[in-house]
């Protein structure tokens, strides 16, 4: 059989999806089956069920303070289990397979430890092993930097590898295959009746992902929406069909497809900040140099020569945030710094928010009616959120599921 001439079409499994060795039985099969329908198939892994967290919380044991660079080192050892694990299952299906490293399979990155960002692959050997006939599994979450050491690519990064990898290896579509049946209007674990969306433009998903939504890593559908390459969300546990994502889908009609929540969020707001050219890029600056991404950025005008900055980052990134915002407000004699982690980011997402002004309004009043205060707001073309106390949060999230999602679209 001439391999080269058949498409490619790369899956990506999460740690739920393999995680013990009936699981590992399970996805052979699949990428069995995936093969037997005419294509060659690149499969990227995570570590299998809890093992991350398990080697984090190892870490923490161990040592006060993390080492990036060593911790780089040990979260890497996950999927290089289950890229053995799984290549050894899928040959027990009759069905060549070799697994590989990030190495092997040439991912480099560079940047923060534990956030590293992919820049090239050289896919060199995966591609001649699916010429071949040969089954790739290639490990997820991981990359190797120029002077050789491994470095991980955040929460979700297996997601980035198998979209990267499909880009590169030209793939016909990227199939990520976890423990949800698909992307879903809302979290289902706060909603009530969520619906499954059955397609969504590129634009649309990256914002919910922005906007908190964990189905998806963020950075991941940006890369397919860069190479153009069809991403398809669905389960790896039952047979039901999922979401696509791809440029200009066929829509629902639907304005808002999807409400958000995003809990891990904190608001730093310097006080008292002299109203002065340059301070504002100095502190963002000084924040994008530590790997700290600030967002629904805000300046409010104040009399007497002075400004509140407000911001968003993530609450894992307050640490190094605050001793930024210290040092800074001590350099330009501002007023102090205020932290809040007991808010929560709420949103609801779609294309066509910008073109309907009653959206806004709407949203507001609907919280209002519930007795929630709104902290701060921010809209985007494809998105309104408001920022809330985390004690309502799940309650705002249900009322504008309830007051937004239409049903008769699904």
């Amino acid at each position: 059989m001439e391999w080269e001439k058949l498409p490619l079409t790369v899956l990506k499994f999460g740690g739920s999806s393999v995680a013990d060795s009936n699981r590992m039985r399970h996805v052979a099969q699949i990428v069995k089956k995936t093969r037997e329908e005419g294509y060659r198939v690149a499969v990227v892994v995570s570590a299998m069920g809890n093992t991350t967290d398990e080697l984090l919380a190892l870490a923490s044991d161990v040592a006060t303070e993390k080492d990036g660079r060593e911790m780089d080192q040990l979260l890497a050892t996950g999927e290089q289990q289950s890229v053995a694990l799984l290549a050894l299952a899928i040959k027990q299906q009759g069905i060549p397979a070799q697994s590989f490293t990030a190495l092997q399979a040439g991912i480099k990155a560079e940047g923060f430890p534990m956030e590293g960002r992919i820049y090239r692959i050289e896919p060199e050997a995966v591609e001649r092993a699916l010429n071949e006939g040969t089954v790739a599994v290639v490990t997820g979450f991981q990359a190797i930097t120029d002077n050789g050491d491994v470095i991980t690519l955040g929460r979700g990064g297996s997601d980035l590898s198998a979209v990267a990898l499909a880009a590169s290896l030209g793939a016909e579509s990227c199939r990520l295959l976890k423990d949800v049946a698909g992307i879903m209007t809302g979290d289902p674990r706060v909603v009530e009746n969520p619906k499954k969306l059955r397609q969504l433009g590129f634009d649309e998903c990256m914002e919910m992902a922005v906007q908190g939504a964990k189905v998806l890593q963020a950075r991941s559908v940006e890369v397919a929406a860069r190479y153009n390459v069809p991403l398809y969300v669905g389960s790896s546990f039952i047979e039901e069909e999922g979401t696509w994502v791809m440029s200009n889908p066929v829509t629902e009609g639907l304005i808002v497809k999807a409400v958000i929540q995003d809990m891990k969020v904190a608001k730093v707001v310097l006080l008292g900040v002299p109203d002065i050219p340059g301070v504002a890029a100095r502190l963002f600056a000084e924040l994008a140099a530590k790997g700290v991404g600030a967002e629904m950025i805000i300046q409010n005008n104040m009399r007497g020569g002075v400004n509140d900055i407000g911001f968003l980052v993530k609450k894992t990134n307050l640490e190094e945030a605050s001793q930024v915002c210290r040092k800074i407000c001590r350099e330009i004699d501002a007023q102090g710094v205020s932290f809040d982690t007991e808010i929560a980011r709420v949103s609801i997402v779609g294309a066509g928010i910008a073109n309907h002004p009653e959206i806004p309004s709407k949203m507001f009043n609907i919280l209002a009616e519930a007795g929630i205060n709104i902290e701060m707001i921010a809209s985007t073309a494809l998105a309104i959120t408001c920022i809330v106390g985390s004690a309502r949060a799940e309650d705002a999230v249900r009322e504008l599921h309830d007051h937004f999602i239409d049903e008769v679209a699904f």
